[in-house]
């Protein structure tokens, strides 16, 4: 458990709470509580859970940070719970299967940038870290049993999600059954007074109430917030690789960006930075390269600073319009004299494996000294530098020791 020490005053302006708890949120339970508490002057405890299921924290979950940063900045005291346990258990609230369970080992790995990402958005001395297998390990049956007792099965199995795998024979394991209880317990440890998650967390939200309840606790209000879609169009996730990455480099986030679908523009702005409404309306009105061009700036400049924007969007430019490569490069070199293709690509890690490096050499996304590379068996002479590229924005040289 890390404890920040900060007490701050508490804002009550309404137009701040008002756009607090209107933009980018779906639903709130209870609003007109919430409002009234806000308002009142009482510093609140805000609850976001995070389970380390990836090293990497996307712009989507960031999202949530950012309404934490938001409370912060009114006065209000943020808990962010590292779900070290809850991980290993799996939740399956955003999933179509059933999550595999993960070891201890890889929740540890997974968590070691954890902070360095979230505190690039949430203020370090207003904000409780606490790892929630402090107490869920300490659950003893006879508790874990008395909140179950408090839901049906039918609650469970009525979510869209569960109710659709029933429906196709999949699998649904008791073990999923047990994640809402655990969030919800979450809750009365650390005496949420609002929990926040996105749409699909509705129901793991509404478990914290009724727990807190069943403990003599007032129930936390809950805010949900609007889901963001990835870069092909389905919700971002790290399953799908289909991310914007807080830990990507400005030059990767800026062409990711860049390869958004049009009709995501204004949503973007809306929930993936800061600008006013008013500064929306006007952007969203320019050809949608120049608006992406101006997201991409804004994003990149809430985690790297407005400098490395402007680079990154000079280093675009370049390579995009002028079709030349990038102002660094990272320099590979290799004991070899020559490789074949395939596995070149994987020794330098533009591929992830043999077959993935085949796809992108079939898809004609490979080059090497500006020439376009069709046979994944073709031997590559290291003699001399070379200069490889996949696809658009991926570039390295490598040469022989």
């Amino acid at each position: 458990m890390v404890k920040s020490k900060n007490m701050l005053k508490t804002n009550t302006n309404k137009a701040k709470i008002d756009e607090i708890l209107t933009r980018g949120v779906e639903e709130i339970i209870n609003k007109k509580n919430l409002e009234s508490k806000l308002l009142s002057g009482k510093q609140l405890r805000i609850k976001l859970g995070n389970d380390p299921t990836s090293p990497n924290i996307h712009i989507g979950r960031a999202i949530l940070l950012w309404k934490l940063r938001s409370f912060q900045e009114l006065g209000h005291k943020v808990i962010f719970i590292i779900g070290d346990f809850t991980g290993i258990i799996g939740d399956t609230s955003d999933k179509d299967s059933e999550r595999p369970m993960l070891s201890k080992a890889q929740i540890k790995k997974n968590v070691k940038t954890y902070f360095s990402q979230v505190f690039k958005i949430l203020d370090k001395k207003n904000t409780d870290i606490y790892y929630n297998s402090k107490w869920l390990k300490k659950i003893n049956l006879q508790e874990l049993g008395e909140m179950a007792d408090l839901f049906s099965l039918h609650e469970f199995e009525a979510r869209e999600n569960i109710a659709r795998r029933m429906k196709a024979g999949k699998r649904v394991s008791l073990r999923e059954v047990l994640y809402p209880l655990m969030q919800g317990y979450d809750s009365v440890v650390i005496k949420a007074d609002v929990e926040i998650g996105g749409t699909d967390q509705k129901f793991n939200l509404l478990s914290g109430r009724t727990i807190q309840k069943a403990y003599k606790q007032k129930p936390q209000d809950i805010l949900t917030m609007t889901l963001i879609e990835g870069l092909d169009g389905r919700k971002m996730s790290s399953s799908w690789d289909n991310t914007i990455n807080l830990l990507d480099s400005p030059g990767e986030m800026f062409g990711k960006i860049m390869s958004l679908q049009d009709k995501l523009i204004k949503k973007y702005f809306t929930l993936c930075t800061r600008l006013s409404q008013d500064k929306i309306k006007t952007i969203v009105k320019k050809e949608p390269r120049d608006a992406k061009i101006k997201l991409a700036k804004e994003i990149i400049s809430l985690y790297y600073g407005k400098e490395k924007a402007k680079n990154a969007k000079q280093e675009f430019i370049k390579i995009f319009s002028r079709k030349k490569p990038p102002t660094k490069i990272k320099t590979v070199k290799l004991k070899t004299k020559s490789l074949r293709l395939i596995d070149l690509l994987v020794k330098v890690k533009l591929a992830s494996s043999n077959g993935d490096a085949r796809r992108l050499i079939r898809q004609g996304g490979v080059k090497i000294n500006n020439k376009k590379k069709t046979d994944p068996q073709e031997t590559i002479n290291l003699s001399k530098q070379i200069l490889i590229q996949v696809g658009p924005r991926r570039f390295v040289k490598v040469s022989k020791f």
